[in-house]
């Protein structure tokens, strides 16, 4: 029988991450069309309401049936607005690790919620899925998803050379590939002891990895 997550919602003191729904199209679409997304992901681009639909209402319960991974919307408690994405993919059931992937929204950046989101998403894997290791890609030139990461709690691992295709503008306005550097963290349980408090002392950044 294939292991999967459960259809869960976690809440932080500000932020509640929840099963992506159909409401969420609209907000999804704008936020995988922000220009920092495009050049630190492999969403495609421009990318359509269509296309935010397929994506909650097909791939992500697919990823979730088989096993693979999780696809969560992060919203603020208060407002209920969706403020970002958080998935894990990758999953590896007898190992128990996953590797972690944030996006937040231009509209809600510099506020601390991909810290904030990462390490509840890190503490229900550890203490409710009983997980050993998490893992994080950032590409060499994303500083704030680096920034994310040491502030959870994550070590860094190592590079992997060329292994990562960024995107840049041209002249007329379109994106070219360009290659780079992966530089991996992992995450194991014992890393996030204090991370809580480090949060508290800091303003916060956000980030974003590749969406494979």
């Amino acid at each position: 029988m294939t292991s999967t997550f459960p259809d869960i919602s976690i809440s932080t003191e500000r932020l509640v991450l929840r099963s992506l729904d159909t409401d969420d199209v609209p907000a999804l679409a704008a936020m995988m069309n922000d220009e920092q997304v495009a050049a630190w992901t492999s969403v495609p681009q421009p990318f359509t309401e269509q296309a935010a639909r397929t994506w909650i209402t097909e791939y992500a319960p697919a990823e979730r049936a088989a096993g693979r991974g999780l696809d969560l919307a992060v919203t603020e408690f208060l407002t209920q607005r969706p403020v970002g994405v958080i998935q894990l993919g990758r999953t590896n059931w007898r190992v128990r690790s996953a590797e972690l992937s944030y996006i937040i929204a231009p509209w809600a950046r510099g506020e601390g919620y991909a810290s904030e989101a990462a390490l509840a998403t890190a503490q229900w894997l550890f203490g409710d899925q009983k997980f050993e290791r998490i893992e994080l890609r950032t590409a060499a030139g994303n500083t704030a998803s680096q920034q994310v990461a040491q502030k959870i709690g994550c070590i860094s691992e190592g590079v992997l050379r060329n292994a990562c295709i960024a995107r840049v503008r041209t002249e007329d306005g379109g994106w070219s590939d360009v290659r780079t550097d992966y530089i991996v963290w992992s995450l194991l349980p014992e890393d996030i002891e204090g991370a809580d408090g480090q949060l508290a002392d800091s303003n916060g950044f956000t980030g974003y990895t590749d969406w494979n």
